[in-house]
């Protein structure tokens, strides 16, 4: 491309290559922080098609900050959802969160609010206009569109034989789908492997079929869905068959014998109102900035579109992206901040692939996938596997963008005037920027309290005894999920289990954040009198090994934290349902509790003047892992202690335990807090 001019300001800040959800959300989040944008669209007119349709709980809480919710008005709810064709309820993500579940939004409805958002907020946007070609120069980047004289009718068609436009722009966005022009012209590398199974959809009128959900049938996988306005969306896809390559959609007859052979039923007299097909490609570029051009949604990945999994990265990808690169344009930042949207994403955009091939194997293999849908669909009885599964399709498993989003109307002062410390506060989750340390969190409470307080952004300190391939699994999840997470190694109830402790806590924390601050304090460690100790064989050596491990270290760990505490800090700690009933066998271990709720009590008053909090929570029979909740009998008989006629599980007291440790619990202090499910409430 001949090379204009640089001299003088670029014609954007940001041009951005694409005018689906994900660079309209994008546009939008950019001039709401004051940067000059400008969308380049091939398309000339929006398209009409349905497409993706489904926002998960993480977008839904992205859109209502940008106030895009509200634009759009109550939505439908959209069911419980699946994973790889297998039911799960995706409100088990967490059922207090007020967009628990998902949710239906066309996306011609959804790309229209976000264009009316982003031109409202002083976007410029260019239909009709196609990129042919860009170049980097060091202080901007070159561009050059042809008209392209697409519409969504003949999106796969087009000509380069258009009028050519040049323009600049400090930096460039990619969000151009997965055949981005602005990944081949800018040579990001595009990793990963082609496709092996391909499904074929279709929107159809004048067709009157059974309504199917993942049908799984001797030839292959069928499902049917009647649209309100009369046509019906089919997918199908044939057992053994090979993706097809095409120029375009598929043809109509190619659906129709698709259908007929899984199906026996015959749609070719209906009128197909579009057309597409899809396939299990999983490809991601190595690396999400090169220089000044960046890529976000299907531009920076290739996938399957299960469940609208492709839609919510996409629209997450640009929610993080936004803040960045308008603090990097008012020069409030280097390029570090561009450098974290990778580090941000990239793992994130690893994970979702991962989760989407394993759904397409469990969705789209043939009779030999059966065992293994059969063990999965057993083990999704477990409440504590459906919530994992839920928590990473809805996105409430990962951690939120570390930059503020952008204000819902325009900015009122220049985008480079100086930033407040309003202006940084934090959305990557209630706790970021803390630090914590967990005892006892090598598995159970602990460890789930360890992955609830890391996923709200907190660095973890994971705290174990000896089980130290327990902690490294602990610290993996956590990491997998995104958060940040490290071991420390010490023996409680033994001389020097504190000072061995508190070695490891500081040097951990100095260096990965360069202080030895504390935030907040989980003391969980704790062991308990064997199953079936009466007391009068309670030995002096027992009960001492009790309180050691129980109630003195707490105390000496709260005491030598004094120092590091920052003001408004948090401790909680694990007390137990057993210190309000009468259990014989677990006298002494009840006694070691009551000291907790006592040292939880004394200083709660100690601190407030520091706005330390300091509360106990007293899980009741809770699923730690042992071997008795593998016995069914036992687990029925004792979920009928709880006033839900379930066995708490260890996530139910970690997010007690981690609202305790947020600001919206600032006032709460010297409180014990039941977290046993309503045991023997009567």
């Amino acid at each position: 491309m001949p090379a204009p001019a640089t001299s003088g300001p670029a014609d954007a800040d940001a041009v951005v290559v694409g005018a689906g959800p994900v660079g309209l959300l994008l546009a939008g989040d950019l001039a709401a922080h004051g940067v000059r944008v400008l969308v380049v669209e091939q398309l000339a007119r929006p398209m009409t098609e349905s497409r993706a349709s489904t926002l998960h709980s993480r977008t839904m809480e992205v859109l209502a900050e940008r106030g895009v919710l509200d634009r759009l008005g109550p939505l439908p709810n959209g069911g419980p959802g699946h994973f790889g064709g297998i039911r799960l309820d995706l409100a088990e993500a967490d059922p207090g969160h007020r967009h628990a579940g998902q949710w239906k939004c066309p996306q011609t409805r959804l790309e229209a609010v976000l264009q009316e958002r982003a031109v409202e907020l002083g976007a410029r946007i260019r239909r009709g206009r196609r990129l042919v070609d860009l170049a980097d120069r060091g202080d901007r980047v070159l561009v050059e569109t042809v008209t392209a004289g697409r519409t969504a009718d003949d999106a796969e068609g087009g000509t380069e034989g258009g009028t050519r436009e040049r323009m600049t722009g400090s930096y460039v966005v990619g969000c151009d789908g997965w055949q981005s022009t602005v990944r081949t012209a800018a040579g990001f590398e595009f990793a990963g492997r082609g496709p092996a199974r391909e499904m074929l959809r279709a929107d159809v009128a004048g067709i009157d079929i059974p309504a199917r959900r993942f049908e799984r049938l001797e030839h292959g996988l069928a499902t049917a869905h009647h649209w309100p306005d009369g046509t019906t969306r089919v997918m199908v896809h044939v057992y053994g068959a090979e993706p097809r390559t095409r120029a375009g959609a598929p043809e109509f007859d190619e659906v129709v014998q698709a259908w007929a052979l899984v199906t026996g039923e015959d749609i070719g007299h209906g009128t197909p109102l579009w057309l597409n097909a899809f396939d299990d490609t999983r490809r991601q570029v190595t690396r999400y900035r090169r220089g000044r051009i960046l890529l976000a949604g299907d531009a920076a990945h290739a996938q399957m579109p299960v469940g609208g999994q492709a839609l919510n990265l996409g629209l997450q990808d640009a929610a993080a992206l936004g803040g960045r690169l308008a603090e990097r344009l008012a020069g409030r930042a280097g390029d570090e901040v561009l450098d974290d949207y990778h580090d941000e994403r990239h793992p994130v955009g690893a994970r979702t692939l991962t989760n989407i091939q394993a759904q397409s194997a469990l969705l789209l293999g043939g009779p030999e996938i059966e065992p293994l849908r059969e063990v999965f669909a057993e083990l999704m009885r477990f409440p504590a596997v459906r919530r994992r599964l839920a928590r990473m399709i809805t996105g409430l498993g990962l951690p939120r963008t570390t930059v503020a989003p952008p204000p819902a109307t325009a900015p009122a002062q220049p985008p480079h005037s100086p930033t407040t410390e309003k202006d940084r506060t934090s959305t990557m989750g209630k706790l970021a920027d803390k630090t914590a340390l967990v005892t006892g969190s090598s598995r159970g409470i602990g460890r789930a309290t360890a992955q609830r307080l890391a996923a709200e952004g907190a660095l973890v300190a994971v705290h174990y005894a000896a089980n130290e391939s327990a902690a490294r699994e602990t610290i993996e999840l956590i990491e997998k999920d995104g958060g940040r997470a490290f071991g420390v190694r010490a023996e409680l109830g033994v001389p020097g289990d504190v000072h061995e402790l508190f070695l490891g806590l500081e040097r951990g924390l100095k260096e990965r954040t360069g202080t030895t601050t504390l935030d907040i304090i989980v003391n969980n460690a704790a062991v308990t009198t064997p199953t079936g100790v009466q007391p009068e064989d309670v030995t002096p050596e027992e009960f001492d090994r009790l309180f050691a491990v129980n109630a003195k270290a707490p105390f000496f760990i709260v005491q030598r934290a004094l120092p590091l505490l920052a003001e408004g800090g948090r401790i909680i700690n694990i007390s137990s349902g057993l210190t309000r009933v009468a259990n014989p066998d677990q006298v002494a271990y009840s006694m070691t509790k009551g000291a907790i709720e006592q040292i939880t009590l004394h200083f709660a008053r100690h601190l407030a003047p520091r706005g330390i909090t300091v509360n106990s929570v007293a899980p009741g029979i809770t699923n730690n892992g042992g071997p008795v909740f593998d016995i069914p009998e036992a687990v029925a008989q004792m979920a009928q202690l709880s006033a839900f006629k379930r066995v708490g599980e260890a996530v139910d007291v970690a997010d007690v335990v981690t609202f305790l440790a947020t600001h919206e619990a600032r006032w709460i202090t010297g409180a014990f807090i039941d977290a046993s499910g309503g045991t023997l409430l009567g």
